[in-house]
């Protein structure tokens, strides 16, 4: 089960609607821009009316997800952490000369490598490269005393012919073995699910997930073995660090759910079990009242070619309790939603249960959430612990709102160049943030937490296309519901037509704008991009008969423009019943055709027309953000409060984090 729903906003996107208020002057949002990034910083509402005790248990949860920054790099590669720290280096001692083309150009690297967590794409996950020479590169490494590691580490970062995606998704070669990221090391795709095939029980209806902690590697005998992210295993420095906060966060919660939750997460650092990790989810998943709350774990497997592997992050949050009240409606009417679905009744639940919503601000965005964060969480993720004690989804807010403010710093917007007409774009500034608000709401909060698997199916069944799979089935969920007279009847939708705005903006994303991010020639391989390419691209072939969503050409420029929306709410529909079916079966075949068909190529024309059309808008496709900084005030030698620091240098950051929370 997918969790994080990451839409990266695309600067100038949105417009200021309901519910976003208005920007505030003397705040700046947008820091810095380089490659194809803009770094951003957000605040933090509400942090002043905490009591000093939930600011003291927000602190201590910070820190602990501050120090898992080191497991998260060398998870996507095992050369990232060498490269880093010879970057660092390189920035903090280097006495020559900096205000030259190519100390710039190296500069700019280290700020990708940083935004990255490595030498990978945050999002596209192939690799990057320097713009200065490698001579270059090699002179500061020398100048900095770093001139022994040039032989090992400058073949890593330049050469063209290894290490190209960090999660390989070839069909002509061996993913595991082709993939960068360090979760699997000398074996083979075969290996690696035959030993796990070996192990699974099938039956279970409460599996494990195993290879969640763990890397796969071979013994001096040639047998596959695992090695445990654990306080005394793999990992074990930063891991002991971890729970140390953990600890100290315990001390202060909220309420005795929070204690035993934390006290569990500990163990299961200390242990490697995952069935304390399983106890550890459904008690977390019990605390619905407490206003802090927290994400800290190996979680999340998109980086991993077979969907297995949790990648380390950690979010820390304060509840919005005024805006929560949507989410609030939303989860009490969750049976209502799921009896009304349109997908084959066996496929959904007699009883939903547990299924908790909430609007939050971030307090502390770390690992896999760093700088990169999603707007939206849903979890946890097994199956098995949705449907018997249900799950906990979030909307942030205050990371919504710093895209908003950011996009209005800049003069250009992506809206008023690939939108058809004034009427298209009008509806989308007077609905369109809301709305795409709602749909997150119902993605997070319902559309994960839907449904069920048949008896004997595994939660892996659909391989490598799981990811995108699921991501499609919750985005489905939530569009088919955004424009539901429901909506309107509880309150949460403002105008019967206001879902229009997220159509609309949803197939000119799906079928057109987001390839401004992927590079001319390439496949579309991310998850999330993935999946509104499928739908979009699905929706638009299908609906040809009935003119639904029709490609428009003016002045050179192509378009798709809803024509009949109707139509196009009964084709997600149709769809959402489809993968629901692929998922609850495990058909893995059917799953395959329509990610392949659907969701990987991009037209090569069509691909060239948008990618100029952006570029002439001088925007960033990509957007991160740097964290405040929460800092004990202490009198008398006692702590009395805990002070929210608004930093502005995005490179300052990362070179204090590297010197304060690095252990491996």
């Amino acid at each position: 089960m997918k969790s994080i729903y990451k839409i990266m906003m695309i600067s100038g996107l949105l417009a200021m609607t309901a519910g976003c208020g208005q920007k505030k002057s003397d705040f700046k949002y947008l820091l810095d821009e380089f490659a194809d990034l803009k770094v951003m910083r957000y605040t933090i509402p509400g942090w002043d009316e905490l009591t000093l005790q939930q600011k003291e248990y927000a602190y201590h949860l910070s820190e602990a997800a501050k120090w898992g920054r080191d497991i998260h790099w060398d998870q996507n590669c095992k050369w990232n952490l060498p490269i880093r720290h010879v970057v660092e280096n390189i920035l903090e001692n280097y006495k020559g000369e900096r205000n030259c083309k190519e100390f710039e150009q190296f500069t700019v690297y280290a700020k990708r490598l940083f935004f990255a967590n490595g030498i990978h794409h945050h999002y596209a996950e192939d690799k990057f490269f320097p713009e200065c020479s490698q001579e270059y590169f090699k002179s500061l490494m020398e100048a900095v005393g770093d001139g022994t590691k040039c032989a090992e580490l400058l073949p890593v970062i330049y050469d063209p012919n290894s290490l190209l995606q960090r999660r390989s998704t070839s069909t002509e070669g061996d993913i595991v073995v082709l993939s960068a990221g360090n979760f699997y090391e000398g074996v083979t795709r075969t290996e690696v699910e035959k030993y796990y095939d070996s192990i699974e029980d099938k039956t279970d209806e409460t599996p494990i997930a195993y290879g969640l902690n763990t890397k796969v590697t071979k013994d001096a005998n040639g047998n596959i073995v695992e090695i445990p992210w654990k306080i005394d295993g793999m990992y074990g420095p930063a891991i002991r660090k971890i729970c140390q906060e953990l600890e100290l966060a315990a001390a202060c919660a909220e309420n005795d759910i929070q204690k035993r939750a934390l006290a569990l997460l500990i163990k299961y650092y200390e242990t490697g079990d995952l069935k304390i990790w399983d106890e550890y989810n459904i008690e977390w998943v019990k605390d619905t009242l407490g206003t802090v709350d927290y994400i800290n774990g190996f979680i999340e497997d998109y980086n991993d070619p077979l969907g297995r592997k949790g990648a380390w992050e950690g979010h820390v949050n304060i509840k919005d309790h005024k805006a929560s009240e949507r989410s609030d409606i939303l989860s009490a009417n969750a049976q209502w939603f799921e009896d009304n679905s349109p997908v084959d009744p066996r496929f959904k639940k007699d009883k939903c249960k547990g299924i908790s919503a909430k609007v939050i601000n971030a307090v502390c965005l770390a690992g896999d959430c760093y700088p990169s964060t999603p707007i939206g969480i849903n979890l946890p993720n097994a199956d098995w612990i949705r449907k018997m004690y249900g799950s906990k989804s979030v909307t942030i807010a205050n990371i919504t709102h710093a895209y908003d403010y950011a996009a209005q710093e800049s003069p250009n917007s992506t809206l008023d160049e690939f939108a058809w007409d004034d009427e298209e774009k009008a509806l989308y500034r007077k609905w369109g943030t809301y709305a795409d608000e709602i749909h997150t709401d119902l993605h997070e909060c319902l559309g994960h937490g839907s449904g069920q698997l048949l008896p004997g199916v595994s939660s892996t069944a659909m391989g490598e296309y799981a990811s995108a799979l699921e991501e499609a089935r919750a985005d489905l969920f939530g569009l088919y519901y955004t424009a539901d007279p429901k909506m309107v009847e509880l309150g949460i939708m403002p105008d019967k037509d206001a879902y229009k705005a997220e159509y609309s903006n949803y197939i000119r994303n799906g079928i057109m704008v987001q390839f401004t991010r992927v590079e001319l020639g390439r496949p579309n391989t991310e998850a999330h991009m993935q999946n509104r390419k499928l739908i979009a691209e699905w929706c638009y072939q299908k609906g040809l008969k009935d003119n639904v969503i029709e490609k428009k050409v003016r002045g050179g420029k192509t378009y798709f423009v809803v024509n009949d929306f109707v139509k196009l709410r009964s084709l997600f529909a149709e769809l959402l019943a489809e993968i629901q079916r692929i998922k609850s079966e495990g058909d893995y075949e059917a799953g395959k055709n329509l990610i392949e068909t659907y969701a990987v190529h991009i037209d090569p024309v069509l691909h060239k027309e948008i990618k100029q059309r952006y570029e002439a808008l001088n925007l960033k496709p990509y957007g991160g953000f740097i964290n405040p900084d929460i800092v004990p005030v202490e009198k008398d030698g006692k702590i009395v409060d805990y002070e929210v620091i608004y930093n502005d240098d995005y490179l300052k950051q990362q070179l204090d984090y590297g010197r304060k929370y690095s252990t491996l």
